[in-house]
């Protein structure tokens, strides 16, 4: 007899059907359940494995266990549902899951041990986990699970050796020839023009051995000369060196260096070091070398030079090194004032004045501006190469130029015959928007004029009236001090070296997060710093087959990747070093003279980051010498671009009638 049930409507079932189902075909006996859940109609299958002393319980979805959607199982009449779970449902299916699974379980068994995992935690899930999911499914998200815990555990490992392996609370220690020296501390602190510089020269000088340390490559090349044209305690002209990352004159049996400050060599003890620009300490690019100078540089008597602000951390840092320190307040040798009303008009310039923006394009359009009514002007700026702005301020001091318009590069160094600062803004681009600038470099830029021994008096004002307003009150406003503890500290490549050593890693973007988050650092005195373009540039590379010294080397390339031909440049010398291939020059000087300013003065550039490589890499960076012949004639042509800029606007003017507006 025909089971009535068979021909009920689909849409008169009630959910006692799906249940009556199971018991006809024995579906609990056999350890299978019929489960809706999640929008699915599916098959869920019982069992346990055995695995090297393990007893894992399961319950999952086969691989062909979903059966099909709600809406669709409730218009399956009896028979169908019938059929379809009996198709499904086979000892086959069961005995192939069981199999899965018992090689699942020893696959994580074996990863688990491994890592020194207990495996239970993780196969739990194949009992507990209520889903509709098939089992491949559920054993994905328990490999996902078990390798997140893995990276997890090696991190914390890699953390823990990080830590041990560096402490920077043994920062100073890692100078050896510094920590075994009875070194003494000089502070000559004081504001622009009050002698600080020349008087630690002039010790530097009648030292028998000595290094002046700079913040730019023009001081270091200035001051190399000034030491060059120094006689010695013996009568006799010193032997200087000038070292600089791009740059290397060395004298025979040299006493004397002049280098800029991330060239410090820690390793040859002298008589007499000058750290210059001392309150650099707070710089947040740049601070590290300034850190790194007051630990490491192997000398019996440190002169550290700079603005007041610095006197805090100067004291904190002599003190935490144990070095005894003399403190020297100077002051200013000529007076400043600010001038009672703004400049307003081009007319009211004269000879004399430096006048102040803040861009290239600004400077370039005073200059203009300037030159059109009748008076001459040198330039000087940021992008110039050191050897075109001490051309173009020779032409200032000399008399050659009236006016010297400039960025705040003449802020530090560059010293000139100036008489008033005029500054045409007060904002400065920060790399995000226009802000004010700070107190400290509108007094450090005021406090170029007035030089003394040239002029009794120095002047400051702006050009229009609420830049005036704005100037005044900067002038006015005291300057904080530089903090007295987080010093920066950068990573050198022995660091990195040891971190990869304890974790394995080779990847510069990771080995330089476990510098900056995992070292130990235990009272902050001390603080791990990387810059966001050197942490850009490792991401990059990390893509490219280079070992970690070759990485860390071009991470440091002093040449801006936002200027499209030197960051193609950079690129190509990094993937041709990838590959193992020599990077030539080409000799094409005639080039300079059909490109504009702007691609002179990279092109410039260019070969002074070729050169920075060439002494760190030079088997495959060899042509350093002609890199400093191609930069040396770059540099004379952008002067020369310069000074035929200007006497073109002259004549421009001349035709016109002459005279000043």
């Amino acid at each position: 007899m025909n089971d009535p049930r068979q021909h009920h409507d689909a849409d008169t079932y009630s959910g006692d059907d799906d249940a009556l189902l199971e018991h006809e075909l024995n579906l609990a006996a056999r350890g299978i359940e019929l489960v809706k859940l999640e929008g699915r109609v599916f098959l869920r299958f019982a069992g346990a494995v055995r695995v090297d002393g393990l007893h894992v319980c399961y319950r999952l979805v086969p691989a062909r266990g979903v059966l099909a959607k709600p809406s669709k199982w409730r218009k399956m009449d009896l028979q169908t549902r019938r059929d379809l779970v009996a198709e499904r449902a086979t000892r086959d299916a069961a005995d192939d899951l069981n199999q899965e699974v018992e090689e699942f379980v020893r696959e994580v068994a074996d990863q688990a041990d491994d890592a020194g995992f207990d495996p239970m935690p993780f196969l739990h899930v194949l009992e507990e986990l209520e889903t509709s999911e098939p089992a491949e499914y559920v054993f994905e998200r328990i490999r996902q699970r078990l390798e997140h815990a893995v990276e997890r555990e090696l991190e914390e490992r890699h953390a823990a050796r990080t830590k041990e392996s560096i402490n920077l609370a043994e920062y100073p220690a890692s100078f050896e020839a510094a920590s075994k020296m009875a070194r003494r501390f000089v502070a000559l602190l004081g504001p622009t023009n009050s002698g600080k510089t020349h008087k630690a020269m002039e010790a530097l000088g009648q030292a028998a051995s000595g290094v002046y340390l700079a913040p730019l490559r023009l001081l270091a090349l200035e001051n190399y000369e000034r030491l060059q044209n120094t006689l010695g305690a013996d009568g006799k002209p010193l032997a200087v060196s000038l070292v600089t990352g791009e740059e290397r004159r060395l004298a025979q049996d040299a006493t004397h260096v002049a280098s800029t400050v991330e060239m410090l060599d820690t390793r040859t003890p002298v008589e007499v070091a000058v750290i210059d620009e001392i309150q650099m300490l707070a710089d947040r690019d740049r601070g590290a070398a300034w850190t790194a100078a007051v630990c490491g540089a192997p000398a019996s008597t440190v002169y550290l030079v700079g603005a007041v602000e610095a006197r805090r951390a100067v004291e904190a840092l002599a003190a935490r090194l144990e070095c005894p320190l003399e403190v020297h307040v100077l002051k200013r040798k000529a007076p400043l004032s600010m001038e009672t009303v703004s400049v307003r008009k081009i007319r009211n310039l004269r000879r004399g004045d430096a006048v102040i923006a803040f861009s290239r394009r600004d400077v370039l359009m005073w200059r203009d501006m300037i030159t059109e009514t009748g008076l001459s002007v040198a330039t000087v700026y940021g992008n110039l190469s050191p050897e075109v702005r001490r051309a173009q301020a020779e032409r200032f001091r000399e008399g050659q130029a009236d006016i010297v318009v400039g960025t705040d590069a003449l802020a530090m160094g560059l010293n000139m015959p100036i008489q008033r600062i005029v500054m045409t803004t007060a904002f400065k681009y920060n790399g995000v928007e226009e802000e004010e600038i700070p107190a400290a470099l509108a007094k450090q830029i005021a406090g170029r004029a007035g030089r003394y021994g040239v002029h009794e008096e120095g002047f400051v004002a702006g050009y229009d009236d609420e830049t005036h307003d704005i100037i005044r009150s900067l002038m006015k406003e005291k300057i904080a001090p530089v903090r007295a503890t987080g010093f920066a500290v950068a990573p050198s490549l022995e660091q990195l070296h040891r971190i990869s050593a304890v974790t394995g890693e080779t990847s510069l973007v990771k080995l330089l997060k476990r510098f900056v988050h995992n070292i130990d650092v235990p009272d902050g005195f001390f603080y791990p710093r990387i810059t966001e373009e050197q942490h850009e540039r490792a991401e990059w590379l990390d893509t490219l087959d280079l070992s970690v010294a070759e990485k860390f080397t071009l991470s440091l390339v002093p040449v801006s990747t936002r200027v499209p031909t030197l960051e193609s440049a950079w690129s190509h010398w990094a993937q041709s070093l990838s590959k193992r291939k020599i990077s030539h020059l080409q000799q094409h000087p005639q080039e300079l003279f059909w490109k504009n300013l702007q691609e002179v003065e990279d092109t410039c550039r260019l070969y002074s980051a070729y050169a920075w490589l060439g002494y760190r890499m030079p088997a495959f960076f060899p042509d350093v010498d002609l890199a400093q012949q191609l930069a040396r004639e770059a540099s004379e042509r952008v002067d020369a671009l310069l000074q035929q800029q200007n006497a073109a606007a002259r004549k421009r003017q001349s035709k016109k009638g002459g005279g000043r507006w």
